[in-house]
C-alpha cells in the first residue's frame, strides 16, 4: 500500500501519463518489494537459533510498528513524492524507502518458515500491479484515496502482527 500511494503521487505530479511512466514505477517498487524480504529471510534465518523464544514478539513488533508508521502518515498526510521525476536516483531513493519495511517483514518470514521464493515473488508482482494502477490512478483520481490506502494497509499489518502473536501463545 506504500508503494501504491506514492505511484499515486508520481501519477497525481504528471501533466502527461504515459506507460513507460507505470512500468517504471511498477519495476522499481515490484522489484524492491519482491527482493527486500528475500533479503530479511536470509538475515532472520541466520539468526534464528538466537532469538527463537522470542520471534512472534519481534513479528508483532515489527509488523505493528511498520503498520503504525503508514496509519500516522496516513493521518497526518505525509506526502513522500510529490514530485513527477522517473529519474533513477528518485526511484531507488522511493524504492528503498517503500521497501525497508519489507525487510522486516521477510526476517519475521524466517520465523513462520515462510516459502521465501513464492511470497516474494507474489509480493513483487502485486506491488508491481498496484504500482502500476497507483501511477494511473494517481494521474485520473488525484490524491483523495492516498490516506485510506495507508490507514488500510497499516492496520490490516497491525491485524497480521496480533494475529502472529496470539498464535504463538495458544490463544487462536
Amino acid at each position: 500500500m506504500d508503494a501504491f500511494a506514492v505511484a499515486a503521487c508520481k501519477g497525481l505530479a504528471l501533466k502527461r501519463l504515459s506507460v513507460r511512466h507505470m512500468l517504471t514505477a511498477g519495476g522499481w517498487f515490484g522489484g524492491f518489494q519482491a527482493l527486500m524480504p528475500m533479503m530479511g529471510y536470509g538475515l532472520g534465518t541466520r539468526f534464528k537459533e538466537q532469538i527463537a523464544t522470542v520471534d512472534h514478539w519481534i513479528a508483532f513488533v515489527l509488523l505493528g510498528v511498520i503498520g503504525a508508521d503508514m496509519i500516522r502518515d496516513a493521518c497526518n498526510g505525509e506526502d513522500r513524492a510529490a514530485n513527477g521525476s522517473f529519474a533513477w536516483r528518485e526511484m531507488l531513493f522511493l524504492a528503498l524507502a517503500t521497501s525497508v519495511d519489507a525487510l522486516a517483514v521477510g526476517m519475521a518470514f524466517a520465523f513462520l518458515e515462510v516459502n521465501i521464493l513464492a511470497a516474494a515473488a507474489l509480493t513483487g508482482t502485486v506491488t508491481f500491479l498496484f504500482s502500476m494502477a497507483g501511477v494511473k490512478a494517481g494521474n485520473a483520481f488525484g490524491s483523495r484515496y492516498k490516506a485510506k490506502a495507508e490507514l488500510a494497509g497499516g492496520g490490516i499489518l497491525i491485524l497480521l502482527g496480533v494475529k502472529i502473536l496470539l498464535e504463538h501463545l495458544a490463544v487462536l
